[in-house]
């Protein structure tokens, strides 16, 4: 059971992600800087640091929180789906959402290549790789090489991050495409 304490801290932790995400989405990463993100949520520069470590600390717990949500989706999944056809029905309500909030979503997208946050990206690749290649390890033909020591659910977890990657990538830059279909053609180069 978490303390009202806890509860709390979280809440404006919460507080100030939403509005950091939001000046994000007008400004781009670096453009906003940490005193309009405190600003924006009613604190001083010195209490944000209280609750986030760095500017890039925001970008990285929204971008874990989301690929959390695909992970669930992705194992409530039925067992009998194939490794791809699992990730793309996990992914689907979240290329929907993008599509409904396009301009939200493309400014988002656009910001998330910004150099500034190059090694944040990378550290989200590398985390949800390893939160999907366990679910995905399930979904795979069974061999005798044991799970740590089989590369197959860390490849197909790899591919599966970099075909979303690619095909916002594309999205980003042709904002007329479906980014839906976008993805579904990246999947479709691994699912040969």
């Amino acid at each position: 059971m978490t303390t009202l304490r806890e509860r709390t801290r979280q809440a404006v932790r919460d507080e100030v992600l939403t509005a950091a995400w939001r000046l994000f989405a007008r400004h781009g990463f670096e453009a906003t800087t940490v005193e309009q993100i405190a600003e924006a949520a009613g604190m001083s520069r010195r209490s944000f640091f209280r609750y986030f470590a760095t500017k890039e600390e925001l970008i990285l717990v929204r971008l874990i929180e989301h690929d959390e949500k695909i992970a669930a989706l992705l194992a409530a999944r039925p067992a009998t789906e194939g490794a791809w056809t699992a990730i793309r029905a996990a992914v689907a309500p979240i290329m929907e959402s993008h599509e409904q909030h396009h301009d939200r979503s493309l400014a988002l997208i656009r910001m998330m290549r910004e150099p500034g946050l190059r090694s944040t990206i990378a550290e989200r690749e590398r985390l949800w790789i390893g939160l999907m290649a366990p679910l995905l390890a399930k979904r795979l033909p069974r061999t005798s090489v044991p799970f740590d020591q089989d590369p197959r659910p860390l490849a197909v977890a790899g591919a599966a991050v970099m075909a979303l990657s690619s095909a916002q990538a594309i999205w980003a830059e042709h904002p007329d495409k479906s980014l839906s279909r976008l993805l579904d053609r990246a999947m479709s180069a691994f699912d040969s």
